[in-house]
């Protein structure tokens, strides 16, 4: 018998937002392919100028196929409202950047994504924006580093190399104390694995590119949020910025929100499988998954998190990167590739990253390798990774 939690899923999966008698009864949305809404008299075009985040007036702002999606996302995320953008990297700048000014201060996880580094490190600096980097899995440690000026705080948890997490219960209840605005990029766990609203958490961002697509043709982001926050990012950088995410691309994300559940389920139980085999294998050093025992957060990943995907790291045993690169290239079902979420599997080393003429080496070592499980047997995989580690 079906739960009332899977009934409310597949409510907002298939049906949330669509309202199907408004155009023919078509089972799938449709693409509202137009740049420009036009209006019956002078009273309703004023009316949408005057609050354009509730009326479609131009495409930029609001869209009724991109509408559907926030509504979708937002309710996933147990949040009252969400934004879509082009790319998370876009969603993530406009909720930094629409909570601090100059002379502020800012905290955030090490390591982060690439794009979020250089935003916090290299961009935001520029306009007197200060930073400080924690390791975040200690609450004492970001309380210690709390100054007057500091107002926001960005985590990644988990995080999708090295897969740290953060309480998100402390880190949330500290920003409260301290007035502090608080953000994380759920992207790893997903809104099916993890809701970080329910933790306290101001703003959940989302790289729509992975999971919540599905389908490795997108290039999107999210954010959720109460409807205050949805509309201060609105009606500043948001529409400022321009990072608007196109009608056809909505449309390509609710198609894959459709088999979001399914496709969780199956690459979670497979990655988890796929991790077990390694952690056995005699040439594997180490294997980090948040649901492994052996992962050090063990006790906080099953408290914070419902499942985990299909994304995880392992560290092989080498002597140099030359023998992690010809163990990778003689992988023949993965693809060797970045991102994650859609059919296909993949790998990532990260030898790759060593020894670059005039770049530093990477905080990562030269034998972790991250590899994504997707929708394939996980048998097949298993044995391609086996005959793939008989080089080392």
């Amino acid at each position: 018998m079906a739960t009332k939690k899977h009934v409310e899923l597949s409510e907002i999966l298939n049906h949330l937002g669509e309202e199907r008698s408004q155009y023919f009864n078509a089972v799938s949305p449709p693409i509202i392919q137009t740049s420009n809404f036009a209006f019956r008299d002078t009273a309703s075009f004023r009316g949408a100028f005057l609050d354009e985040r509730a009326h479609h007036l131009y495409s930029r702002g609001n869209n009724p196929t991109t509408e559907i999606l926030r509504k979708k996302i937002a309710a996933l995320e147990k949040t009252e409202d969400a934004l879509v953008f082009g790319s998370g990297a876009a969603a993530m700048a406009c909720g930094v950047i629409a909570n601090v000014r100059s002379g502020d201060h800012i905290i955030c996880v090490q390591n982060p994504y690439s794009w979020t580094y250089k935003l916090v490190s290299q961009l935001l600096p520029r306009f007197d924006v200060a930073h400080t980097f924690v390791a975040g899995d200690s609450v004492e440690e970001i309380e210690r580093t709390l100054t007057s000026k500091t107002r926001f705080l960005i985590l990644e948890s988990p995080n999708s190399i090295t897969f740290k997490l953060q309480d998100l219960s402390a880190c949330a209840e500290l920003c409260k104390r301290h007035q502090v605005i608080s953000l994380i990029d759920n992207s790893y766990a997903s809104p099916l694995f993890q809701n970080p609203a329910d933790f306290g958490i101001d703003i959940v961002m989302h790289t729509c590119s992975k999971y919540l697509n599905g389908h490795s043709d997108v290039v999107a982001g999210v954010l959720c949020g109460k409807k205050t926050m949805m509309d201060k990012i609105f009606l500043s950088e948001f529409m400022t910025l321009g990072s608007v995410l196109a009608p056809h691309d909505a449309a390509l994300i609710i198609r894959g929100l459709r088999t979001l559940e399914i496709r969780m389920q199956r690459m979670s139980d497979s990655a988890l499988r796929v991790a077990k085999f390694l952690q056995g294998h005699p040439k594997v050093e180490q294997v980090i998954h948040p649901f492994l025992k052996s992962f050090a957060q063990y006790q906080l990943a099953r408290t914070q998190m419902r499942g985990c995907g299909g994304l995880f790291s392992f560290l092989v045993k080498a002597n140099n990167k030359d023998q992690v690169n010809a163990m990778v290239d003689r992988l023949k079902t993965f693809l060797l590739a970045v991102s994650w979420g859609g059919h296909e599997s993949l790998v990532l080393p990260f030898s790759i990253f060593h020894d670059i003429p005039g770049q530093p080496d990477p905080v990562y070592p030269f034998n972790l390798v991250r590899i994504y499980v997707g929708l394939e047997d996980p048998q097949y995989l298993i044995a391609d990774l086996a005959q793939a580690l008989e080089i080392l």
